[in-house]
């Protein structure tokens, strides 16, 4: 099977090693096209521009940044829009809002080709262990056609029905991982200034009803002030805002959810935007001192 990949930032990367890992033929783009040289190495083909990525594969998998850079690369000129035609399938795995989502599904559509939408639950890690899973929506076929891909990057594919559905249901997914992070933040800072263990927290609860494997992850190396991004803070301030943007389309109130993406804010304005979400635990530090 022969697919195209576009945008090989950490989860991209991981996950096309994994489908050259897996004998499938890829062809990959890349904004900076340096990245694309150790996925060469691997077998992959270059592509130099999304369209001429699109021309070459009747698959291509998107993952890129954000809503902007997933709209610029349908879009903008030697974009994918540019050698759509019927018969092809294109599948957006970037966390987006449902609006993007739409815009890019209904010109596709016009164009005679296939899209879906599945964004992906989980960070570097289950990205390189092939452990993702993966909520899709939109066209029933391509998703039937893209299961072989789906199964080497990811242990769980749902199909969700129509556009917009794995774009909800992706943001609903992080918003409450953003909100845990901020109250896991301030119980490690809390457990600290009151003379507690940092890590006999940890293994309390590891133990209890609210173990995750977020905290057992994320823990020992937040303790130790490592915040290697495995998902950027930036990304996850983005998804608490489009999260909260729905759940004002739905009339749905959100304080924890609000205060989380303040305190996400926050630790951006204070440098730590590039680094782990985890990083939110150093507002909670910062500004516990200054009391």
């Amino acid at each position: 099977m022969e697919v195209g990949f576009l945008g090989l930032g950490i989860m991209g990367k991981a996950m096309c090693m994994n489908l050259l890992r897996n004998g499938f033929k890829v062809t990959v783009w890349n904004r900076t096209l340096s990245k694309c040289e150790e996925l060469v190495e691997h077998g992959a083909s270059i592509g130099e521009t999304p369209a001429a990525v699109m021309k070459k594969c009747k698959y291509t998998i998107a993952m890129l940044s954000d809503p902007s850079a997933a709209l610029a690369v349908a879009f903008d000129k030697d974009g994918v829009l540019e050698q759509m035609c019927t018969g092809k399938g294109y599948i957006d795995m970037s966390t987006v809002d449902a609006d993007t989502s739409k815009k890019i599904s209904e010109v596709i559509s016009k164009k005679g080709g296939y899209f879906l939408e599945a964004p992906v639950s989980g960070s570097k890690k289950p990205a390189e262990d092939g452990q993702l899973v993966i909520l899709a929506a939109g066209d029933k076929v391509l998703f039937d056609e893209a299961i072989p891909a789906f199964n080497v990057m990811g242990k769980k594919s749902f199909f969700l029905g129509q556009i917009g559905n794995g774009a909800k249901m992706k943001l609903v997914v992080n918003m409450i991982m953003g909100s845990m992070m901020n109250a896991f933040s301030e119980g490690l800072v809390l457990a600290d200034r009151s003379g507690l263990s940092q890590q006999t927290l940890l293994d309390v609860l590891e133990l209890g009803a609210i173990a995750t494997p977020m905290f057992k992850m994320k823990g020992p190396a937040m303790i130790q002030n490592n915040f290697t991004p495995a998902f950027p803070l930036k990304h996850q301030q983005k998804d608490m805002r489009l999260a909260l943007a729905l759940g004002d389309e739905n009339a749905v109130s959100m304080p924890v959810a609000a205060a989380a993406n303040e305190e996400f804010k926050k630790a951006r304005s204070m440098g730590f935007g590039d680094h782990d979400f985890s990083a939110v635990y150093e507002t909670v530090k910062t500004y516990g001192h200054s009391k």
